[in-house]
């Protein structure tokens, strides 16, 4: 395990510098228009006319302006055409001057280095075709395994009680951070109009995915009408529900007729975890690709604008995890704080690469299975549950967020608004689903809460990636920190614990 996680850490640096060296250019825009295809760079002035009456110029800085122009004018159904003053195109080493007419996309041009994320994508599909079938077959085990109602009862209740206090702490963090700090003062006028411009389609978007969301209709939806369906839309909390009634049940009923199914769903779950084994020879190279397109299509220049916005964040998730999270290890549990953390190193590393906590989940189970020793009916309990319900990173993220965006917006949050935001984000941390950007559709809600604008999402959304996969590693640990204590108050985990992994 030593040596894979070595080698995952090589790749998630070479992944950086390949994706610095290869990254997409600023200044190049691919065109596309009338079955033909023109890439153009270093333009001198570019116009956007829209059903030949609507027109807005562009300067050669421009590149995100223009495309997020494009899609909310195509978006209407308007017929585009361009022209462009001044630029070089493959073909040429001199400038010139040329009209497009029925523009049918404009976007980056590619590099080799996004060019490869096909091969990331691959690694997390493999790694989440296993998260459906690992959940219910280990949850289901590790309910029934637990032997009666009553420890059932009180272990849940350990782990739901350590969660929302967890995740309640997160946010409290993140609020008073983003107040000390104040990002949202240090953006200037131009910055937001620009971000605002930018953004604004795909702000639109994420508003409207939760224009119909309600705490009653989610609480609803925790119940599955028909399990398979769940499965195959891959509804985690409906499965998440489903298995634990149907693991109580098991423990309940006779236990000759419970024995056979138990035995087949702890195959399934056997089997999954020999699947993540397999799957993890490919993690080096999924984690490179994944990690190259990430910096190449990102890019640095926007951390620039949002440095202090970042920062905060970043702060806050340092803080909490390594402050809270070693708090849980030395007060529950006796593995040593500095074990822990080198012991979760593997599953720290794919959480990052693909910002996805059910996709982190089958490491994430073996991590605390082999390095410290916890059993599994506890781990296929907690760590199934974490990664539906605990979102300690999304949550303080979105804390920092909400008060940022109310800041650029010259919005003085009061404490009892502040207060609805613990709250709220608390309860919308139930219902984040574990798969990448979901918490800014999440965000939304939190926004509404409060009266913040919520298309002020769009001022967060360009750098929203790598804290994805930030908050994602939070995410996880905080599930496995809450695991181990589990299972050390319950004396579920293995003497001697393993201090040196």
């Amino acid at each position: 395990m030593k040596k894979l996680h070595n080698q995952i850490l090589i790749a998630l640096i070479a992944g950086a510098i390949f994706g610095s060296l290869f990254n997409v250019d600023t200044n190049t825009l691919v065109i596309n228009y009338n079955n033909s295809s023109q890439v153009i760079s270093d333009w001198n002035e570019l116009t956007l006319i829209a059903d030949s009456q609507d027109s807005i110029n562009f300067d050669s800085d421009s590149q995100l302006e223009i495309i997020s122009a494009f899609k909310k004018r195509k978006s209407e159904g308007r017929e585009i055409d361009i022209l462009v003053k001044d630029f070089f195109d493959e073909n040429s080493e001199n400038k010139r001057t040329e009209y497009f007419s029925n523009i049918t996309s404009i976007e980056k041009e590619s590099t080799i280095a996004t060019s490869i994320k096909w091969i990331g994508d691959i690694f997390i599909r493999l790694l989440m075709m296993i998260a459906v079938p690992l959940v219910l077959a280990s949850l289901i085990v590790g309910a029934a395994s637990l032997g009666d109602i009553k420890k059932f009862a009180r272990i849940g209740g350990k782990t739901i009680a350590f969660y929302l206090v967890t995740t309640a702490i997160a946010i409290s963090i993140g609020l008073v951070i983003a107040n000390i700090i104040q990002p949202g003062k240090q953006v200037d006028e131009f910055t937001k109009e620009r971000m605002l411009a930018v953004y604004s389609e795909d702000a639109s978007g994420k508003v409207e995915q939760v224009a119909d969301y309600d705490i009653i209709g989610m609480i609803v939806n925790l119940v599955p009408s028909n399990p398979i369906r769940a499965f195959a839309e891959g509804e985690m909390l409906q499965i998440v529900f489903f298995a634990l009634l149907i693991g109580i049940v098991l423990s309940l009923i006779q236990k000759e007729k419970a024995e056979p199914v138990l035995k087949v769903f702890d195959g399934i779950s056997e089997a999954m975890i020999k699947l993540v084994d397999i799957i993890m020879f490919i993690a080096p190279l999924g984690v490179f690709a994944l990690i190259s397109a990430t910096v190449a299509e990102f890019g640095f220049n926007i951390l620039q604008t949002l440095v202090w916005y970042m920062a905060a964040v970043l702060l806050g998730l340092f803080i909490h995890m390594v402050g809270i999270y070693s708090l849980i290890i030395k007060l529950f549990s006796k593995v040593k704080v500095i074990s822990f953390f080198r012991g979760m190193r593997q599953a720290q590393a794919i959480a990052f690469s693909t910002s996805s906590s059910a996709a982190t989940l089958p490491v994430n189970m073996e991590c605390i299975e082999e390095n410290f020793g916890v059993s599994k009916s506890v781990a296929s309990f907690v760590l199934p549950l974490g990664a539906t319900i605990n979102m300690d990173g999304t949550a303080l993220y979105q804390g920092v967020a909400a008060v940022f965006i109310a800041q650029v917006f010259n919005i003085d949050l009061s404490f009892v608004e502040q207060l609805t935001i613990v709250l709220t984000a608390t309860l919308a941390s139930i219902g984040t689903a574990p798969v990448p950007g979901v918490g800014i559709i999440m965000l939304v809600i939190i926004l509404k809460s409060v009266g913040i604008p919520e298309e002020g999402i769009a001022l967060i959304l360009g750098v929203d990636r790598i804290l994805d996969m930030c908050r994602t590693v939070t995410n996880i640990t905080g599930d496995a920190s809450v695991a181990v204590a589990i299972a050390s108050s319950e004396k579920e985990i293995s003497e001697p614990i393993v201090q040196d992994v």
